[in-house]
């Protein structure tokens, strides 16, 4: 956010709470006044990271903030975001939504001992800022070429606010318009909440530069836009909009795509809330099979410092939700979620339907089996984490203990984007990366291990 007159810091917060989806384990911001920057970082959630007292230090005319969802480097303090460095004329901090799959070779470009954190971001932010008599924003358009992989990014130093895309433009980024300033955000729906404007989508290769003279833009490499296919199942919020189109809406489709493809007879349609929501809808609408609330969702259980005795964790999906019988007792349900990753969550549900007693489940996923890892930014990382990695749908039904199991195909999820499928990573159902991968230099850990 580049605002001089409003509370850039305050509404930051906001901007962050927004998109506290995309991530929960640390969460940052940083300030600048225009003459040095503050960054303020902890673990946890937003609202467990900063109170008034927080905000009230942080102070200046802009500001970038981040929620950290792990994709390389652990979950600890020295990891959590914006990152900050040097630069030959001051100070420079940046945060980063994506994964880099060239950490390794970057890295070797900074002497040894250069960073004190074991992330992507780290590295990024170090070879910007290390670039001797060449403004920032040139050091950008150099490098931003040489790195391979996602990132959506904003940076600053103590006077102007950059944000660039990769190529692909895999990861969203979007730019609003304040009364008084400017904000870039992850999703369209960061931008309501701080009353932001919506404009337009930063270009993939576009690199942004933003200060009183407005927003400049320059292009470090040629579009071949990439857009992430896993953002409409589940990453982004359903109030966001995501190439013209609002994610609610995809989401809708998806659901009648489904009741067209996987067809069952029952009772009652219920979504596993609130992934499963809008997909249900538009499941129950196509179907003619009444929509209902059979699950109820804890809204308050997010991330917890407090670790579970055994006799809670063998409780497990219970924290989260909880049946309701009088709905449940004596349906034929079809039950209806965006995905299944590991499986156990899908596990949970059926075992706690059949307890509540109903008499068939049968599960409906508005998505493709995930049968591929992700290197650009979702933390699954090997096909041994994921439960179609190695099983056929029929034995993944078994493992659930469902009735029966249908799973979108992919053709069906990509026409519901309304997007052409060449515009769209589906790595993660397909197995076809628009980035060419060294599986030797990518993995959650790769700094660490090289260390």
């Amino acid at each position: 956010m580049w605002a001089p007159g409003e509370d850039v810091s305050k509404l930051t917060y906001y901007g962050l709470y927004a998109l506290q989806h995309r991530g929960q384990e640390s969460a940052g911001i940083a300030v600048s006044e225009g003459s040095r920057i503050l960054v303020y970082k902890d673990m946890g959630l937003v609202a467990q990271v900063f109170d008034e007292s927080v905000l009230g230090t942080l102070r200046g005319h802009l500001a970038i903030g981040h929620c950290r969802y792990s994709t390389t480097g652990s979950s600890v303090w020295e990891n959590a975001q914006p990152t900050l460095s040097s630069s030959d004329g001051g100070g420079l901090a940046l945060a980063h939504n994506g994964n880099l799959i060239n950490t390794p070779e970057l890295m070797a470009r900074l002497p040894a001992g250069t960073i004190r954190a074991t992330t992507d971001t780290e590295v990024l932010t170090s070879l910007l800022a290390r670039d001797p008599g060449t403004s920032i924003e040139d050091a950008a358009a150099d490098l931003f070429p040489k790195v391979k992989g996602a990132y959506s990014l904003v940076f600053m130093d103590e006077k102007t606010l950059y944000a660039a895309r990769d190529p692909q433009g895999i990861r969203p980024l979007v730019l609003g318009r304040l009364e008084r300033g400017w904000v870039v955000a992850s999703e369209t729906a960061a931008l309501d909440i701080v009353g932001a404007t919506f404009l337009r989508e930063i270009e993939p290769g576009e690199l942004l530069r933003i200060d009183e003279r407005g927003v400049r833009s320059r292009r470090f490499a040629l579009a071949e836009p990439k857009g992430c296919l896993f953002e409409y199942v589940y990453l982004a919020r359903p109030d966001t909009t995501i190439a013209g189109r609002g994610v609610q809406a995809t989401r809708v489709e998806v659901g009648r795509r489904l009741a067209r493809e996987h067809p069952i007879e029952g009772d009652l349609v219920i979504p596993t809330p609130e992934s499963g929501t809008p997909a249900a809808i538009g499941y129950a609408e196509e179907s003619g099979i009444p929509y209902g609330q059979g699950l109820v969702k804890n809204s308050y259980v997010g991330r917890t410092f407090i670790q579970p005795s055994q006799t809670i964790r063998q409780l497990g999906i219970r924290l989260k939700l909880n049946p309701l019988r009088e709905v449940i007792a004596g349906k034929r349900l079809i039950v209806v979620d965006d995905s299944i990753v590991r499986g156990n969550t899908q596990r949970a549900i059926v075992k706690m339907l059949r307890e509540a007693g109903a008499t068939e489940v049968h599960v409906r996923i508005s998505s493709p089996p995930v049968s591929w890892p992700c290197f650009y930014g979702i933390d699954f990382a090997t096909k041994a984490e994921l439960i179609a990695g190695s099983k056929e749908v029929e034995e993944i039904r078994e493992s659930i203990g469902a009735d029966s199991l249908g799973f979108i195909s992919l053709e069906g999820l990509t026409e519901a984007t309304t997007l052409p499928a060449d515009r769209l990573c589906r790595a993660c159902f397909n197995g076809t990366y628009p980035i060419p991968i060294d599986r030797d230099n990518v993995g959650k850990f790769v700094l660490e291990a090289k260390a």
